[in-house]
């Protein structure tokens, strides 16, 4: 349901536009004290200071009112990169790893995300949605407005159908309270019955998948890394998926530097995610064509491998997103206090662009940078107000949940007392 409201006496504190922000521009915010923020069928109509709000807006309709205290206002947080929905779980793994295992060597035992997909199979997609219903709401907690949700869990027409079946029930749910994007990733692994047979996997996907799921599905994605889909592999099922109309991603050079940078921006992608490994010709590639760097330091921080290198992108003039990579295996969180405390202490990226890499960067990395991702007339009112009146808080407070209230189209979806 849409609604009206009125958000007085707060302090804005937003990036502008409806593209991307780069390089140093992502550091540059807009902060308005005693600012209102009014709300119309779910629609951002004014956004300044009180004194310069016109009078008649106030009165032209019926408004629910929420007094901010002098907190500061947010955009809505915006994460672009979730395996949402799925079956089972896998925390014998996590200890595995603990006891020194690697990524790659729990796949190759038959763990990893065929452990999943073994487990998504059984599940129907009222199950699924329901489960990813407990994680959604928890994300309200954190000011997650927008959500991003793969697939990849099912490696098969029938069962990826499910996992997108269940994504579409929670997006076009309207009590929901939440934005959810679906990004289809069948090639997400070779599953056993394709395994030393790759490019015939990528064959059924084109031909059985891409045109099945496309009224599904925004983005199509792939995980582009050695001894899983390597580059060829993946240049040839993101060109058909472009082809058939889905904007593309890429999990790239996460695990070894394999070039999917360069990939990305070869084809023009959305973004590409993980990065940990991206090369320095990568990281120029994807700053001139203009690719989003989506990062995910959850993942990194689990892993206890090193950080993606986000000032090399922002210091090529690149457009840095954070996401939180929640899922069953490799990143069984969707905290973002964490990722805002990771970035800031181990990427040294400054709170300005934490809080634009939240936004309007993940925004674009969705291509919804003109819907959603900041505050100005236009886009949809999906707003945060801290517990407190500095954004500086947000990285300080360690790991802890600054959020006092989420409103997502002028509903208030979270509020804490």
């Amino acid at each position: 349901m849409k609604v009206n409201r009125i958000i007085r006496n707060v302090t804005i504190v937003t990036p502008l536009g409806s593209e991307a922000r780069k390089g140093s521009d992502m550091s540059n915010l807009q902060i308005i004290p005693e600012g209102i923020i009014v709300i119309v069928d779910g629609i951002i109509e004014f956004a300044g200071k009180e004194t310069d709000c016109p009078g008649e807006l106030l009165s032209l309709h019926e408004y629910e009112y929420t007094d901010g205290e002098g907190r500061v206002a947010l955009p809505g947080f915006v994460d672009s990169h979730t395996h949402l929905v799925f079956g089972g779980y896998r925390p014998d793994e996590f200890a595995w790893r603990l006891n020194g295992d690697t990524y790659m060597s729990i796949m190759e035992r038959g763990g990893g995300i065929q452990s999943t997909v073994n487990a998504t199979r059984e599940c129907s997609a009222d199950d699924m949605a329901d489960k990813a219903r407990f994680f959604i709401s928890r994300m309200q907690e954190m000011g997650v407005t927008t959500v991003e949700a793969k697939s990849g869990y099912g490696l098969n027409v029938e069962s990826e159908l499910n996992q997108l079946k269940a994504i579409k029930q929670l997006s076009d749910d309207p009590d929901l309270g939440m934005n959810v994007v679906s990004t289809f990733l069948g090639a997400h692994a070779v599953p056993t019955e394709y395994k030393g047979r790759t490019a015939e996997y990528i064959d059924y996907i084109i031909s059985e998948m891409l045109p099945v799921f496309k009224d599904l599905a925004k983005c199509c994605d792939v995980f582009c890394e050695k001894n899983v889909f390597e580059l060829e592999d993946s240049r040839r099922l993101l060109k058909a998926a472009r082809e058939m109309g889905y904007a593309i991603k890429l999990h790239a050079d996460e695990i070894v530097t394999l070039g999917g940078g360069e990939l990305a921006a070869e084809l023009g992608a959305l973004s590409a995610d993980h990065l940990l490994h991206v090369s320095d010709k990568g990281v120029e590639d994807m700053a001139k064509a203009g690719v989003v760097a989506t990062l995910l330091p959850l993942t990194a921080f689990a892993l206890k491998e090193p950080y993606a290198p986000a000032r090399k992108f922002i210091e090529a003039g690149g457009a840095v997103a954070l996401a939180t990579d929640l899922n069953p295996g490799s990143c069984f969180s969707g905290s973002i206090p964490l990722t805002i405390a990771l970035a800031c202490i181990y990427m040294n990226m400054s709170i300005e662009e934490v809080i634009t890499a939240l936004t309007i960067n993940g925004a674009a990395a969705l291509g919804m940078a003109g819907e959603i991702g900041t505050i100005e007339k236009g886009k949809k009112g999906d707003i945060i107000i801290l517990e407190f009146d500095n954004i500086n808080y947000l990285p300080y407070y360690v790991g802890m949940n600054c959020v006092k209230t989420t409103i997502h189209a002028g509903k208030i979806v979270y509020n804490h007392n």
